[in-house]
C-alpha cells in the first residue's frame, strides 16, 4: 500500500495531499520520502552552485532534509512546502559556508583556484567559458552569488526570491546588478 501511494504521489504531485499525509504520523515517513524524491535534484543544484563541491553539496542536502524532517511539526503551511525547503537549504548552505570560512578551508580553496577544483571534479563537464563563469561566480560575496544563481540558473522571479530569502525585491535587484557587473569585469580582466 505504501509503495503504491508513493508512486501515485510522485507521478501526480499534489502539495495539499502531501501536507495532509505529512501531518498524519502514520503516513509521515512515506510522504516525506516522496518530498525528498521530488525536491532532491533541485535542492542539490541550488546548494551545489554555492558550495561547488559535489561531496559538500551532498552533505548540505542531507542536513537540509534532516532539518526539514525534524521541523515538520513546526511547519505551519504559511508558505509552500517548496519555499520552506529552499529556505532551509539556503540557511544550511550559508551556515556551511560560514563554518568553512571560519576554519579557513574555504579561503584556501578559493586561493587554490576554483578552476583546479572544477577540472578535477568528475561531475563538471563544461568548457573553458563555463569554467571561467564558475570561477567568476565563486569570487562573488555569498549573497550576490546566491542571488545570481537563483536568477540566472533557476530563472526565479525577484518576488519569489524575496519570499525565499526574506529580503526586499529592490535589494535583490541591486545584488544581481552588482553580481553581473563583477562577473563582466572578471571576464574583461581574463582577456
Amino acid at each position: 500500500m505504501q509503495i503504491n501511494l508513493q508512486k501515485d504521489l510522485q507521478a501526480h504531485w499534489d502539495e495539499k495531499r502531501i501536507m495532509e499525509l505529512l501531518r498524519d504520523k502514520s503516513q509521515r515517513e512515506s510522504a516525506f520520502a516522496v518530498v525528498v524524491e521530488h525536491f532532491k535534484e533541485q535542492l542539490y543544484w541550488q546548494i551545489r552552485r554555492m558550495v561547488l563541491s559535489h561531496d559538500d553539496a551532498d552533505d548540505v542536502l542531507q542536513n537540509t532534509f534532516i532539518k526539514a524532517w525534524t521541523g515538520l511539526d513546526n511547519f505551519r503551511g504559511d508558505s509552500l512546502l517548496s519555499t520552506w525547503l529552499f529556505r532551509i537549504a539556503n540557511n544550511e548552505t550559508l551556515n556551511f559556508l560560514e563554518r568553512a570560512r571560519q576554519t579557513s578551508s574555504l579561503d584556501d580553496e578559493v586561493a587554490m583556484g576554483v578552476a583546479a577544483r572544477l577540472e578535477s571534479d568528475p561531475y563538471f563537464d563544461g568548457d573553458e567559458t563555463q569554467r571561467l563563469l564558475q570561477e567568476a561566480i565563486a569570487s562573488l560575496p555569498d549573497r550576490q552569488r546566491q542571488v545570481f544563481n537563483l536568477k540566472y540558473f533557476e530563472e526565479m522571479k525577484y518576488e519569489d526570491m524575496s519570499e525565499l530569502l526574506a529580503t526586499s525585491v529592490g535589494s535583490l535587484k541591486a545584488s544581481y546588478h552588482h553580481a553581473v557587473r563583477k562577473i563582466s569585469d572578471f571576464f574583461h580582466n581574463c582577456d
